[in-house]
C-alpha cells in the first residue's frame, strides 16, 4: 500500500525538491511571522513603545542632526507589505526548488530575524547592540541582492530585488541614524559644527553606498535608491523644518538625494552598455 509519504517522496523526487527546501520555506515562514510580530511591538501595540520614543527619545525625529522626520517611517508599510509579497512567492510549492529561492531564501530569513532583534534591543535600551545588529542586516541585505539571478522566473526576479532593495535603502540611511542616536545617547558632544560637518560625510557616505549598488545589482539599483532618497528627503525636512535645525545638513541631505538619483542613472547605463556589448 502506496503512504503519503511515499507519494510526497516520489514528488520531490520528480522535481528535485530536498528536505533542505522544505526547511528553507518553514524557516521564512516563521521568520516572516516573527518580523511581523516585532513590528507590531515596534508601532507601541501589544505593551512596546513606539520606536520613536524608545529609549528615552534617543531614536525620535529630533534626537540628531541625521534623524528623519516622522513621516519617513511610513516606507515601513511599504517594505513589509513586499516581504509578506515576497515570503507568499517563496512558499509557493513550485518555488521551493528554485534557484532565486535557493540563492535569497535564507538570507531573506537572517533578515527579517534581525529586524526583529533590533526591535527588541531597542525596546530594552541596548542600542549599541542594535548598532551592531543594523549593520549586520545592512550586509545581509547587500549579500542577498547581490546572489545570483534567475532568468526562468522574472516575476519572482522582481518581486525579490524590488523587496530587498527597497529594505536596504532604507536601512541604509537606517543605519547612520541609528549610529548617530547612539553617539548622541552616549554623550558624545563634539559641537555644533563638527556635528554637521560629520553629518555631510555620512551623507556622501549614502550617495557612494548607493553608487556601489546601483552598479552591482541591475533591476534592484532603483528600488535601492527610491528608500535612499526617501530617507534623505526626509532627513532634509526634518533639519529645515524641525529641530535640531540645520540649514547646511538639510541642503546636503537634498544634494545627496539627487546625486543618488544620477549615481543610479549612471549605474544603469552602465549596465545597458555591458548586456549590449
Amino acid at each position: 500500500m502506496t503512504t503519503y509519504e511515499d507519494q510526497t517522496a516520489r514528488s520531490d523526487r520528480s522535481t528535485g525538491v530536498t528536505s533542505r527546501d522544505r526547511l528553507r520555506q518553514a524557516v521564512v515562514v516563521v521568520s516572516a511571522v516573527l518580523g511581523i510580530i516585532g513590528a507590531v511591538i515596534g508601532s507601541g501595540a501589544w505593551g512596546g513603545e513606539p520606536v520613536a520614543e524608545a529609549a528615552g527619545g534617543a531614536l525620535s525625529a529630533d534626537a540628531t542632526f541625521l534623524a528623519p522626520a516622522g513621516p519617513a517611517f511610513s516606507i515601513w508599510s511599504v517594505i513589509y507589505t513586499a516581504l509578506v509579497v515576497w515570503t507568499v512567492w517563496h512558499t509557493l510549492p513550485g518555488r521551493a526548488s528554485s534557484s532565486l529561492a535557493r540563492a535569497t531564501g535564507w538570507w531573506g530569513a537572517a533578515s527579517l530575524l534581525l529586524n526583529a532583534s533590533w526591535l527588541l534591543t531597542v525596546q530594552v535600551e541596548l542600542l549599541w547592540l542594535s548598532v551592531v545588529i543594523i549593520v549586520v542586516l545592512a550586509l545581509v541585505l547587500g549579500r542577498l541582492l547581490t546572489a545570483p539571478g534567475a532568468t526562468d522566473d522574472r516575476a519572482g526576479e522582481v518581486i525579490t530585488r524590488v523587496t530587498f532593495g527597497l529594505y536596504l535603502g532604507w536601512v541604509s540611511v537606517a543605519t547612520c541614524a541609528n549610529l548617530a542616536a547612539v553617539l548622541v545617547d552616549a554623550g558624545v558632544d563634539s559641537g555644533r559644527r563638527v556635528g554637521e560637518e560629520i553629518a555631510l560625510v555620512v551623507l556622501a557616505a549614502v550617495c557612494g553606498l548607493v553608487l556601489l549598488y546601483a552598479l552591482r545589482v541591475g533591476i534592484a539599483r532603483w528600488a535601492v535608491t527610491a528608500a535612499a532618497v526617501w530617507g534623505l528627503s526626509w532627513i532634509a525636512v526634518g533639519r529645515l523644518t524641525d529641530q535640531p535645525d540645520s540649514t547646511v545638513v538639510g541642503i546636503g541631505a537634498l544634494v545627496a538625494a539627487v546625486v543618488s538619483v544620477g549615481l543610479t542613472a549612471l549605474g544603469a547605463r552602465r549596465g545597458r552598455s555591458r548586456r549590449g556589448a
